[in-house]
């Protein structure tokens, strides 16, 4: 099988999937490495199309209509309930950034889409000498969460509102983050 050929397989299953597909189970499929497959992803996305890697496997983001960034605060100790909520009512946390006053802006892709992702990130965190973003501002740091539609990020901002995780914006903050920013 050719190249273009394999390339056109895996973005048909992509748009049929509706959830992440692995790198290992494409190469099996098509049986080539896995770094092969990586090698075909990087090219689909030259091409244009917007597929995310997260930590299950590889996603088409055009099933994501919607998106939302929401500033929130808490501790460590609340990373799971947010997250699992978010991902819950149907959302995609598609990253985490801190806006320091010294280091500027901080972003990290999280691409979560479901519990095991957040279990594996969980983890991630427990087992290495890092600590989570929030730590750097007192708890305070913000999430791009993608969904179907509007009705699902706003189930999700009322619920982090009920929860007392969202964090009121200051003057100096230069985006109304409680709008759609795509």
């Amino acid at each position: 099988m050719k190249g273009a050929e394999r390339r056109m397989m895996i973005f048909q299953t992509l748009k049929t999937a509706g959830k992440p597909v692995s790198g290992n189970t494409f190469a099996k499929q098509f049986g080539v490495s896995r770094q092969v497959i990586v090698q075909d992803i990087a090219l689909l996305r030259a091409e244009g199309n917007d597929i995310v890697s997260t930590s299950s496997g590889y996603l088409l983001s055009e099933q994501f209509q919607a998106s939302r960034v929401f500033k929130v605060h808490h501790d460590d100790s609340s990373i799971e309930k947010e997250l699992t909520m978010m991902v819950d009512l149907g959302g995609k946390v598609k990253d985490v950034f801190v806006s320091h006053k010294v280091y500027g802006l901080l972003r990290v892709d999280l691409n979560l889409n479901s519990r095991a992702d957040i279990e594996k990130y969980l983890e991630s965190i427990a087992s290495g000498n890092s600590v989570p973003l929030l730590n750097l501002t007192s708890g305070y740091h913000y999430h791009t969460v993608l969904a179907e539609n509007e009705l699902i990020l706003d189930a999700i901002q009322a619920k982090l509102e009920e929860y007392g995780f969202l964090a009121p914006l200051m003057d100096y903050e230069p985006v109304d983050f409680w709008k759609q920013t795509s």
